[in-house]
């Protein structure tokens, strides 16, 4: 189960409450008090089983909250018990069999490890109390989310049992409690249910490890291109420039190609869909865990991104060359001279640092908008704004950010100094055929075509191949 400590001063007092449903708890730890409280502040009575009652610190628990010994609470709660003791404590309730028999055990621990061997604890418990009906549920809620009160109703409760009428009571009190109940079937899924909360992150693993490989190969890239060649052709010694320099010209190229790689499985997922004629035919496996994960890659963009403008600012000497080559033009104009060259960085460096800044506020934004407590305040359509077409806006502002970095750079033969492009021009070879397909996708020939297919229209030849495989299943 979740253990988290509970402030040793005691929860606030709350109303005295004498009528509602009175719910037991075998176990006196935090996780009892963090759920005697939640239940206390959502209207039920509550009674606490402990092996010894006489050194519970009632002070700890919600006002109202009645201790005594487990076979006192067993013998006076008639409905739903909750068993907050860990697993290798459950032979030791074995004398409550009969007290227990035909009452609602809902099991709230985690597994010990993951993939284990054997049975999960909900099926031991059910072996150790026959005549009882025991319920998967809560253990994926830590006791700091108990004590969050009713606010934080999205977080998930996990439900499986054998027992349909049990697990319908659990889900309910789940809903009573602030939580979103899920039915994951019969006991047999508590394995997968116990293990959850051992898993770190189990979704960010694809992104973060795509991620780490694309800055690892950028980055070895502008190391060889920049420091280790040049030092191998001339002796120059620039490895000074791996901690911070390089660092920082790595960062922004990850942002751009990650945040290209948050639309563009969209774009396939709609060619797909335009050369099927149809959608329902399910995605390949990789589109599938592609598309789930753009959250994910999108936050790494925004990391990503961040970084390089705390880099930036570190940079002193970046900001130092700006402000000379500003007052070199404001010294031509004052003396009356005009020099293309200098206003022409001057454009430059100021449509940059624009796009840059405009570019990394929209994707903040974004960032912003993909927490939970945020986006539940959206409807879909302004939800897909944001995500959507502020996300095209800000791949097309970084997108424009490293043009005008690169600015004409691409044309110049020094550039290519060992026949290696600059960093900039590979990173801009996703996102401009992100926004390439985007374009061609918005033009009316595909989009109605597109918004017909997901408004569920299908080909003449499609509902005929699906008519004769139903016949042919029919025969």
């Amino acid at each position: 189960m979740q253990i988290a400590l509970i402030d040793s001063s005691g929860p606030e007092p709350v109303p005295l409450n004498t009528t509602g449903p009175l719910i037991g708890i075998i176990g006196s730890g935090d996780y009892s008090r963090s759920l005697a409280l939640r239940l206390v502040l959502s209207g039920y009575r509550v009674m606490v089983g402990s092996r010894c009652p006489d050194r519970v610190v009632s002070s700890l628990f919600p006002d109202g909250v009645e201790i005594c010994s487990q076979a006192e609470m067993a013998a006076a709660v008639d409905g739903m018990v909750f068993v907050a003791v860990y697993p290798e404590y459950y032979p030791t309730l074995t004398g409550l069999r009969e007290q227990l028999a035909g009452k609602v055990l809902i099991d709230v621990s985690n597994a010990a490890q993951l993939r284990a061997e054997g049975q999960s604890n909900a099926e031991r418990l059910a072996e150790i109390f026959p005549r009882s009906k025991v319920v998967k549920a809560f253990n994926v809620v830590s006791a700091w989310a108990l004590q969050a009160g009713a606010q934080d109703g999205s977080r998930q409760v996990l439900v499986c049992s054998d027992h349909q009428d049990s697990k319908s009571s659990v889900l309910q009190l789940a809903r009573q409690l602030g939580f979103i109940p899920v039915d994951q079937g019969g006991l047999r899924a508590s394995k997968q249910i116990e293990e959850a909360p051992l898993i770190l992150f189990p979704s960010w693993g694809g992104p973060i490890l795509t991620t780490f490989l694309i800055f690892l190969f950028f980055y070895f890239y502008i190391f060889l291109r920049s420091v280790l060649l040049p030092y191998l052709d001339h002796g120059a010694n620039t490895f000074s420039q791996l901690p911070l320099i390089i660092v920082n010209q790595t960062l922004p190229v990850v942002a751009l190609v990650t945040l290209a790689l948050v639309y563009l499985p969209g774009l396939l997922a709609a060619v797909l869909q335009l050369y099927r004629e149809t959608k329902y035919q399910r995605f390949p496996g990789w589109l599938d865990r592609w598309l789930c994960s753009r959250k994910q890659l999108g936050l790494l963009s925004f990391l990503a991104a961040l970084l390089h403008a705390i880099y930036s600012m570190c940079l002193t000497l970046r900001k130092a060359a700006h402000y000379n080559l500003l007052n070199e033009a404001y010294q031509q104009v004052h003396a009356g001279l005009e020099d293309s060259r200098v206003e022409s960085q001057v454009w430059r460096s100021d449509l940059y640092l624009t796009c840059g800044i405009l570019g990394f506020g929209v994707l903040a934004l974004l960032a912003i908008t993909s927490l939970p407590s945020v986006g539940n305040t959206l409807n879909w359509r302004e939800f897909t704004f944001v995500q959507s077409g502020l996300g095209y806006a800000a791949l097309t502002l970084s997108t424009m950010h490293t043009l005008f970095f690169g600015w004409n750079f691409a044309f110049l033969p020094r550039s290519y100094p060992y026949h290696m492009p600059p960093v900039f021009l590979l990173a801009l070879i996703l996102p401009c055929v992100v926004l390439t397909g985007r374009f061609l996708l918005a033009l009316p020939c595909f989009s109605l075509k597109l918004t017909m297919i997901r408004r569920g229209w299908e080909s003449p030849s499609k509902l005929c191949e699906a008519e004769a495989a139903q016949n042919f299943d029919n025969v």
